[in-house]
């Protein structure tokens, strides 16, 4: 039976828009306020869900159970599912010392720490977010600055506040795709629109990373090493998704920035080296050593005899500048994990994989017995709701293929790198569970209606809704935790309430998305990913309340940009 959304249920629009905040605030109260541990929050938040949409909005209680399973279905494959391998990957290499290796290679191109986090966490990221997108870059990111000696705090936050700009392009141009799909707006429209927007940010970002781990003297010091950063991915950026298409526009923009970056840094050099990887202003005690050492890694040079031949390194080896083939050694397992990770980012390769392995599951009670109404669609639309299980052509399988040939590589035998799998799926349980409960709840959210009643009344702010639909993108993405489900998610009432206000659909449909992705770093499913990938157990609470203040300013910059494009010359000039 066919349950139809219902979008005021309460009767006031006040009342109804504090019943769909509910599940929101309890999370991020219990996240931010009362110190609760992530899994903890995720499922109080869960549970406040089912009652609004249950109790609140009407929703027949197998209907709600049955999406919010999917939700946490969808949540350990594909999310959780990249996680657990990126962070196997990872362990393999420092538990026998390359990674350590690889950290002083790194180092090699520069001993400044900004330096190293503009390289890593900005230019190197932008490629595994336009190559994979869903977490990735995030993982591999934080995962590198622990290594190099970050705190906890510094490389979940940083490396979140960087993974902003590409994420609008990420997976190979798949948020922009699916907008074109759900708005029926031509794609090269949409993705010559976000060009136009994202890379006076591909180019705020940089600097905005920077100043939040060393201050205003310490990101003024260097401002010559971020305009190239910045500027050699904006270029490439707004020309490749003008004239090309979304598809490769992070991976090539990224590229050109690591290049550039590296080959501008064997030129020029800071007045002082910065040798602190602590962020200024906050103080900080949790060591790399105590919360991210397992099984005897290499996190510095500490140990004095480890034997060269088996692929482990000696600290006289880690206290000198690697030989060639040790560096080759250290890199080799990273760009195999480069090459899987493009590689199943490809679609003719993904759906050759699909082809082989992919199975759906169309949910019944719930498949097609949704109605999305008006005014969020222009017409009833039913939604599917449809598992697909493509375990093969899943991102973390690519992930863990590599992960397997590196650790080969590395001379781990079979059985060690099951046991070693063992110990990683023991380590990343709790937050899997949080991923896995996280999602339960954005699915719910979106079955439910919630998120729609949300986004309506942004859509009441009347002439200001350009900087009010860019946060609605914002949003989105905040409570999904993608900006291609936020684009599906809102994407139409974009649509639909820029053509009632006389505004370029265009433009809004592109601001969602452009929006979005500054929501990227503080929902919840890429603030576990952090936390985890840099082993800070618990981490998630004061992650969020760093990189906040970060997310809604960059937001608003954001809708401040859409606004001039809307209304003032020559800004206007960029909507056409």
């Amino acid at each position: 039976m066919v349950w139809n959304q219902i979008y005021d249920p309460l009767g006031s629009a006040v009342l109804s828009t504090l019943a769909a905040a509910l599940p929101v605030v309890v999370m991020l109260i219990g996240l931010g306020l009362l110190h609760m541990k992530a899994h903890t929050a995720a499922i109080a938040g869960l549970v406040a869900a089912l009652g609004v949409a249950v109790f609140a909005f009407g929703m027949p209680v197998q209907k709600a159970s049955l999406a919010a399973g999917m939700g946490a279905a969808y949540g350990l494959l594909p999310i959780g599912w990249i996680v657990l391998n990126i962070i196997f990957l990872h362990r393999l290499t420092e538990e026998n010392g390359l990674f350590a290796v690889l950290q002083r290679s790194i180092a090699g191109i520069t001993d400044d720490r900004r330096l190293q986090l503009l390289l890593i966490a900005f230019s190197f990221g932008a490629f595994f977010e336009g190559a994979a997108g869903f977490g990735t870059p995030v993982a591999v990111t934080g995962a590198i600055l622990i290594g190099l000696g970050f705190s906890p705090l510094a490389a979940s936050g940083l490396a979140l506040i960087a993974n902003t700009a590409p994420v609008a392009y990420g997976a190979l141009g798949t948020p922009v795709i699916a907008l074109s799909a759900v708005t029926g707006l031509d794609l090269m429209e949409l993705s010559g629109m976000i060009g136009r927007q994202l890379p006076f940010f591909s180019i705020i970002v940089p600097f905005w990373l920077i100043w939040a781990f060393a201050g205003f003297r310490g990101m003024v010091a260097i401002w010559p090493a971020i305009l190239v950063a910045g500027v050699t991915f904006a270029i490439p950026q707004y020309l490749i998704s003008n004239f090309h298409g979304p598809w490769l526009v992070d991976v090539v923009a990224a590229i050109v920035s690591m290049v550039s970056l590296i080959l501008f840094l064997k030129v020029w050099s800071p007045a002082q080296i910065w040798t602190s990887t602590k962020l200024q202003g906050h103080d900080e005690d949790a060591s790399v050593a105590a919360v991210a050492k397992p099984h005897g890694a290499i996190v510095g040079i500490d140990y004095e005899t480890i034997d060269a031949d088996t692929g482990t390194v000696s600290a006289k080896e880690l206290a000198s500048r690697p030989d060639r083939g040790l560096l080759i050694k250290a890199w080799l397992p990273w760009a195999i994990l480069t090459v899987f990770v493009f590689l199943w980012g490809i679609p003719a390769v993904k759906g050759w994989l699909d082809g082989l392995s992919v199975l759906k599951f169309p949910l019944a009670g719930l498949h097609n017995e949704i109605a999305k109404v008006p005014p969020v669609v222009a017409k009833v639309s039913l939604e599917p709701a449809v598992y697909t299980l493509n375990w093969l052509s899943a991102t973390g399988s690519g992930i863990l293929a590599a992960a397997v040939i590196g650790g080969l590589l590395m001379g781990y035998g079979p059985l060690d790198l099951v046991k070693a799998y063992g110990r990683t799926i023991w380590r990343v349980r709790w937050s899997l569970l949080t991923i896995a409960v996280m999602l339960a709840l954005g699915t719910l959210t979106k079955y439910s209606g919630i998120d729609a009643t949300l986004g309506l009344a942004f859509a009441h702010t009347g002439w200001a809704y350009p900087l009010f639909g860019t946060l609605l993108g914002w949003l989105g993405v905040a409570l999904t935790g993608s900006d291609t489900a936020s684009n599906v998610l809102f994407g139409g009432l974009q649509k639909t309430t820029a053509t009632q206000l006389g505004l370029n659909p265009v433009l809004m449909a592109a601001a969602n998305s452009s929006g979005g992705v500054m929501g990227k770093m503080i929902d919840a499913q890429s603030i576990v990913v952090a936390s985890t990938a840099t082993g800070w157990q618990n981490g998630e609470g004061p992650i969020l309340r760093y990189v906040f203040f970060h997310s809604i300013a960059l937001a608003v910059l954001v809708g401040i940009l859409v606004m001039l494009q809307a209304y003032v010359h020559p800004f206007t000039l960029l909507v056409h």
